[in-house]
């Protein structure tokens, strides 16, 4: 029985043109995202057959796949929720997310600073990766990671918040070879509730999984 299940996109293929067109967004999500679901179930099938067999020469490939492919099926998760069609700007008090707005300044200096850090971080990741902006638990501080593929080069413990998509399938259509671009408008879609949620739900429940005595 599959563990994994590909979750259902929040709003149709179009929602986030013309940011993201409908082809992208489709071969995205029911392909490449479809992909890793697959991917993590499979492995984990292949690892209870070494488990019943006593048989772990493939061990080590078989734990890399399972980080891949898993890692892969929760950032794109997290993203799809993170856009919305009628995102962008910045978190506000007034939008009800003040906290979130509040963190990122005590953490960053200022709004700019981190959409500055975040940006760079997306659009300069070497091969495949995310930008993706955690909340730290032990230090309770909103950090910047540069993710290579889908688990490379993380804080362990950091909580993923708001992600930008950089690998090639997920703006190569449009934006053909220029990165940057689709960072830059990326910002136009951000759902920041959502994000306001995320950063709630993980500074309550984070720092007491990893402080706890």
């Amino acid at each position: 029985m599959a563990i994994y299940t590909l979750p259902e996109l929040p709003y149709d293929y179009s929602a986030l043109a013309p940011v993201i067109s409908p082809e992208i967004i489709e071969l995205h999500h029911d392909k490449h995202h479809a992909a890793y679901v697959k991917g993590a179930n499979d492995t984990l099938e292949q690892l209870a057959e070494a488990r019943d067999k006593d048989q772990w020469g493939s061990i080590n490939g078989l734990e890399k796949n399972l980080a891949f492919h898993l890692s892969g099926h929760i950032l794109h998760s997290i993203y799809w929720t993170n856009m919305t069609g009628d995102g962008g700007g910045e978190p506000l008090d007034k939008d009800g997310v003040g906290e979130l707005a509040g963190a990122i300044a005590e953490s960053f200096g200022s709004f700019a600073k981190f959409k500055a850090q975040l940006t760079k971080a997306a659009a300069t990741t070497q091969g495949s990766g995310w930008g993706v902006l955690a909340y730290e638990p032990v230090s309770g501080r909103l950090i910047v990671e540069q993710v290579y593929d889908h688990q490379g080069n993380v804080g362990q413990g950091s909580v993923p918040i708001l992600v930008f998509d950089a690998w090639e399938h997920a703006f190569y259509l449009q934006y053909k070879n220029q990165k940057v671009d689709f960072i830059d408008a990326m910002w136009a879609v951000v759902n920041w509730q959502d994000v306001s949620a995320r950063y709630l739900a993980a500074k309550e429940k984070g720092s007491a999984i990893i402080l706890a005595p």
